[in-house]
């Protein structure tokens, strides 16, 4: 059995018309975001913002915020030029009151008073207003003080003239609403960090930062502006820089000011910040596509022009832009946003403004820079080469990972009994006869040998998989404990140094270079983080009577000799190999950190390196004849 039910009406009396800041109050999200603690901090800058707009009209040079004892309300403060408190010819009140009651009431839809502002939409103070369960207004000009209260955006009462005041300006002080917000407390580091920040983008700026609730006082003025920003951003990242000229690009006209700043640098991210008339777009948005592109055209022509090759490898756009810190600030009369939030920008004209102005001011920059191009190059190349050797990496790491599931180490390896990383270093050792020397050697707690069976892998212009099949540099990869190609994490790495141990011959070179090519390509990190070596063993000992002396080469040798009192009976001894030595002299002039020498192997110019390696290990012979034959004057005793 079924029962019918009448249909319910839907008339006009369904409708709601919200009226005033009931909408703000009944939609927060819509305005702000959300009702977090983003949305939160979103009241304060929107206050901000409205102060920085006058110092972008010349009105103002000084805002002061203050996080007040509670950590709960703010008063921000400027020196501009007050809000008008005349009485609005249309709305019939004061004009202070309007702008702080009513949804898209400003001073910024035209340019008459404000050319360039964040402010556009007329909605952010009295949003602030509305969710605020009390806000002070008062008002310097004209040569007095006036104020305004409001309670959840209600005004109580008029605008009041307090006193006769020499000065101008404007305060506003809000407490957010509790029955908005889930949890109303302020980060004074967020606040502390968003308002350096701006005071970045806008050099000549001075803000200072009042923080009762830690009982602090921080002044922020930074005339360099954001030349003087990167070089904290990438200070405060502790990212390794590659060049070091900064690049700087900027225009100034009628119809935008665009200023930029870029560096590339070790890391393996792309860091850009980019703020439109000062406010940080989270979103990016036509103006940071347009740097994207401007970089990667001005990179690409100057590989064209110069005939640069890059060695069989592709390069693409993320290649070029990896490891890139870059800054971008853009000044629009009439900028698009997405959102009351303003983390995007959306004006299509800005993507060709600012490549514009990228493009033909980096490709002249790198002309007039040879060797910071080669620099960045080299810096491309490696990320290209990481790149293209990452899908096999990630496939064959994964493939050995889940056959395998080794939980021990190589039997090869004699390991060190300290697991502080900070304080080991692992010897790679030509040969098991030099490796056992090494190990009756060493510092047991601190020192791990690991024996390699004469020359490894050629891994010059092979193939991750192929390559991990090699059970020589398996067993590296396994002690090392990083992973390898873009899988390496030098976080997890089980030494603090790692040394190459190899005899002083043709034979012992030949394995270092094997084992640096192999390095460069697939543990790049390693060697940029300054954590690889090469052990300098002696080549000769020199016994007089009771003393005796090393050499590592001839003319250290003879300069010994030189020295000894004439007529003193001499013997010299040429280690031919690790295996000669005796434990007791590889530790006194190899193993001992208070008496050996190490080479730490850095890389001064990637392209030169990525360059080198090919020629010498590459597939194409007559590329290796070509070096042996012009460097093959400077050999004058080769040790065969």
């Amino acid at each position: 059995m079924s029962t019918a039910t009448a249909p319910k009406q839907y008339t006009g009396k369904d409708i709601e018309v919200l009226e005033g800041l009931e909408p703000v109050r009944k939609r927060p999200s819509m305005y702000i975001g959300g009702v977090d603690s983003r949305g939160l901090h979103h009241l304060l800058w929107e206050i901000v913002d409205n102060s920085v707009d006058e110092f972008l009209a010349g009105e103002c040079d000084r805002i002061t915020v203050t996080l007040h004892r509670d950590g709960c309300s703010c008063t921000v403060q400027d020196n501009g030029r007050g809000i008008p408190v005349d009485r609005h010819p249309r709305m019939k009140k004061s004009t202070l009151e309007v702008i702080l009651t009513t949804l898209h009431a400003g001073g910024k839809f035209s340019s008459k008073n404000y050319a360039r502002s964040g402010g556009l939409h007329g909605v952010g103070s009295s949003v602030v207003n509305a969710l605020s369960s009390e806000m002070k207004a008062t008002v310097y000009r004209d040569g007095a003080e006036y104020v305004q209260e409001y309670r959840a955006g209600v005004p109580l009462g008029r605008v009041r003239k307090v006193r006769r005041f020499r000065g101008r300006g404007t305060v506003i002080f809000f407490r957010p609403d509790e029955t908005i917000f889930r949890r109303i407390q302020f980060s004074s580091d967020t606040i502390r960090q968003h308002l350096e920040d701006i005071s970045y983008i806008h050099g000549g700026l001075k803000i200072i930062f009042r923080d009762e609730h830690r009982d602090e006082v921080h002044e922020f003025s930074h005339p360099d502006g954001i030349a003087a920003y990167i070089e904290r951003i990438i200070s405060d990242g502790k990212r390794r820089i590659v060049h070091a000229p900064l690049f700087t690009a900027q225009r100034d006209d009628p119809t935008a000011r665009i200023e930029v700043v870029l560096r590339w640098t070790e890391a393996t991210d792309e860091h850009l910040r980019s703020y439109v008339n000062g406010i940080r777009t989270h979103g990016g948005g036509t103006h940071e596509a347009g740097l994207r592109s401007g970089i990667v055209k001005a990179i690409r022509n100057y590989i064209d022009v110069h005939n640069i090759r890059t060695r069989g490898v592709s390069i693409t756009a993320e290649d070029i832009r990896e490891g890139l810190t870059a800054i971008l600030s853009v000044f629009v009369s009439d900028p698009m946003f997405q959102g009351q939030t303003k983390e995007r920008l959306n004006n299509p004209e800005m993507s060709s403004a600012v490549d514009a102005v990228v493009r033909p001011a980096l490709e002249n920059w790198l002309n007039s820079n040879p060797s910071v191009a080669e620099a960045i190059l080299g810096r491309i190349v490696l990320a290209a080469r990481a790149r293209q050797a990452s899908r096999d990496a990630v496939t064959e790491v994964r493939r050995k990972t889940a056959s395998s599931r080794r939980s021990t180490l190589p039997g090869k390896l004699v390991d060190c009994q300290s697991k502080n990383a900070a304080e080991t270093e692992l010897f790679i050792v030509e040969g098991d006869s030099a490796g056992g020397t090494a190990v009756m050697g060493r510092n047991s707690r601190t020192q791990a040998v690991l024996p390699l069976r004469g020359k490894i892998l050629n891994t010059e212009s092979l193939a991750l998989g192929k390559i991990l099949k090699n059970q020589e540099i398996s067993d590296i990869v396994e002690t090392l404990g990083a992973g390898i190609g873009p899988s390496f994490d030098i976080r997890r790495l089980r030494y603090a140094r790692v040394i190459l141990l190899m005899d002083a011959d043709s034979d012992g070179y030949h394995i270092s270079t094997l084992l640096l090519t192999f390095f460069f390509r697939h543990m790049p990190d390693l060697i940029r983080q300054g954590r690889l070596f090469i052990a300098q063993p002696p080549l000769f000992r020199i016994e007089a009577g009771k003393e005796k002396f090393y050499a590592q080469t001839d003319a250290e040798k003879e300069d010994i000799l030189a020295r000894l009192p004439a007529g003193r009976p001499v013997t010299v001894l040429r280690f031919k190999g690790l295996g000669e030595m005796n434990a007791a002299q590889l530790r006194e002039t190899t193993l001992n950190p208070d008496a050996r020498v190490l080479l730490r192997v850095d890389i001064e110019s990637p392209l030169d390196a990525d360059r080198t390696f090919h020629q010498l290990l590459g597939r194409d012979a007559s590329e290796r004849y070509r070096v042996i034959m012009e460097d093959a004057c400077f050999a004058d005793d080769i040790d065969l």
